[in-house]
Order: structure tokens, then C-alpha cells, then sequence
């Protein structure tokens, strides 16, 4: 029987949480119902939420005695640039495998740009889709295998029934910095955050916002969270789509306004793929009623700040948005 895993610390823990009146009052509630919990400062690599889950299944990895991090996520990966973060702080060599072929110019915007500085060797695999970009890392480690390194794949997106601890614990967080937490509004993109915080919270209490990131993000999230709260069942999770717009990687109008109200109000700035969504999320759930003046709704920023300045829609939106002023 193998040992239990004890995490690393990578990150600086619990990170803040801090109100947001005036973003409060523009939504018709109270100036105290509305706080953010600061998951974009949690130190490493540019932060994030990933480096949560990232202190487990790192501490998987170096328990296996790997010397490399293999990971996948599309070109502009929040988990992929922290995974070489991660490597980088423990002397660990990461390579990165993403669909597709580099495209002219890409190397020079966003997390492309935080992977190189990170010592981190890139893969673009020449395929598209979520398994066949498995398979492109599996082969991945096969070569890595034969040279004579001994690589870890970490999962896409970090997302595990290992790594759903880390916003279990983040929950523990929340209990006890917000008493009276009534809901918390977070992207869900490949499940194990979202899980994590269904564990401690509850699915009552618990507001996904799906990207598009996955196909199936309520099985996901069900499934990363069974193993640590038996009674989660996929169809009491509160999961809005409505935010998806033509894609993952699109940027529609509830996002342009949700990024918008979060920077003019509040001087907090969101990405257009993650934090975006979930704003919007948060933000069409007050207007619809679903969060109401009176309870304590918490926004969980999960970073991903890097990935604005490799958004070709979002940099377009801020253009016109200049040229209007």
C-alpha cells in the first residue's frame, strides 16, 4: 500500500479576502454582501489557483522520483505556466505539449512569453482535441522515458481526485474568513477547483461557471469530488453555461461587461477566459436573483492575468474601447 501524499508549499497561504463594495452597490446589493477571495496572489510563478492543486500533484510526482513535469492545456495555459513555475522552484525540468502548430508570432504574448523566461521546453503536437493531445503526451513521455529522464504527466488543468484537496482546503479557508458565506462564484473549467470547494462548502453553496473548457464539466466536478464528499451528486451542482459564448477561446459581451465593472469599479482585472466568465457568472446571477442583498457572496479570482495579453478579442476590446475615450 503506498504512502499518503503530504503536499508541498508552494504557494503563501490563505491568501486574502477583501470586499467589493462599489461592484456591490452597481448590482444591487448591499456594500458588505459582496467580497473576493484573492487566489490570483498565491506568490509562484504569477499566480493562481492552480498552484493549489499543483502542491499535490507535484508532491505525487517527486514521490514517484520524477525528475520531469510533463503537462498539456492550449497555448496559453495558466496550469501549464505554473507547472514550470513549479519545476523551476524545485530544480525540475518541465515541457509543455500543446495542440497545433506555432503560429507566427505566438511565442511573443502571454503565458507564452512566462514559460520561456520559466526554463520550460515547449511541444506543439501538431493535433487537436483533448485525447488526442493525451496521446501526444503520453508519447511525450515515452521519449523522455528513453533519454533517460523519469517524467510525471500531470493531469490537463492540474484536475484530479488528488488535487481537489487543495480547494477542499480552500474551503477551510473560506469557513473561516467569511462566516455567514451564503455563495461562492468560481470558473469551472477542468472541474478539480470547482470540486474541491463542492467537498467543503456544498453543491448548495458552490456557483460554477463553465468555460468551455471540457465536455463534460459536470461529470468532472462529480467525480473529483465523490472521493471526498460521498454525497455530491452531478445533477444538484449549480453550473451556469451561459457564459461560453461561440467558445473557449471567444470573448462575448457578458465577459466585455463583466471585465469592465471588475476594472472601472473595483480596479480588479480579470482575464477574458476564466475569471471573465465567472464575473459574468456572478454578475447575471444577481440580476436574475439567484444572489441577493442580505447574504454573503464570495468571487473567487483564480489568476490567470498572463493569458489577457495572449487573448487576440480581448486586446481588440480594449483598442476600441481606448479610441472611444
Amino acid at each position: 500500500m503506498s504512502e499518503p501524499i503530504t503536499p508541498l508549499s508552494l504557494g503563501t497561504w490563505p491568501t486574502p479576502v477583501e470586499p467589493m463594495p462599489r461592484l456591490a452597490a452597481a448590482l444591487g446589493l448591499g456594500r458588505d454582501d459582496l467580497l473576493i477571495k484573492r487566489d490570483d496572489l498565491t506568490g509562484l510563478g504569477g499566480g493562481g489557483n492552480k498552484i493549489r492543486k499543483l502542491e499535490w500533484t507535484v508532491a505525487e510526482a517527486l514521490a514517484n522520483d520524477a525528475d520531469t513535469l510533463v503537462t498539456t492545456g492550449a497555448p496559453q495555459s495558466n496550469h501549464a505556466r505554473l507547472t514550470a513555475a513549479a519545476a523551476a522552484r524545485l530544480g525540475l525540468r518541465a515541457v509543455l505539449v500543446f495542440p497545433g502548430e506555432q503560429g507566427a508570432g505566438a511565442a511573443r504574448s502571454g503565458n507564452l512569453v512566462l514559460d520561456a523566461f520559466l526554463g520550460a521546453e515547449i511541444v506543439f503536437s501538431g493535433v487537436t482535441g483533448q485525447e488526442a493531445l493525451g496521446d501526444a503526451a503520453s508519447r511525450v513521455c515515452a521519449r523522455l522515458r528513453a533519454e533517460g529522464a523519469r517524467p510525471a504527466l500531470i493531469p490537463f488543468g492540474g484536475s484530479s481526485v488528488l488535487s481537489a484537496r487543495g480547494y477542499l482546503r480552500c474551503g477551510e479557508e473560506l469557513k473561516s474568513q467569511v462566516p455567514g458565506l451564503r455563495t461562492v462564484v468560481v470558473a469551472l473549467g477542468s472541474g478539480a477547483t470547482m470540486a474541491g470547494l463542492v467537498a467543503s462548502l456544498g453543491a448548495e453553496r458552490t456557483l460554477g461557471v463553465d468555460v468551455g473548457a471540457v465536455d463534460d464539466a459536470r461529470r468532472r466536478v462529480e467525480s473529483f469530488a465523490v472521493p471526498h464528499a460521498p454525497d455530491v451528486r452531478a445533477d444538484d451542482l449549480r453550473i451556469d453555461r451561459g457564459h461560453i459564448g461561440a467558445g473557449y477561446a471567444s470573448l462575448g459581451r457578458s465577459v466585455e461587461e463583466a471585465m469592465t465593472l471588475s476594472a472601472g469599479l473595483e480596479g480588479v482585472v480579470l482575464d477574458p477566459t476564466y475569471t471573465g466568465r465567472a464575473m459574468a457568472g456572478l454578475v447575471a446571477a444577481a440580476r436574475r436573483g439567484e444572489i441577493v442583498p442580505g447574504e454573503r457572496t464570495v468571487f473567487l479570482h483564480t489568476g490567470g492575468l498572463p493569458g489577457l495579453f495572449g487573448h487576440a478579442e480581448a486586446l481588440a476590446f480594449a483598442e476600441d474601447m481606448r479610441r472611444t475615450e
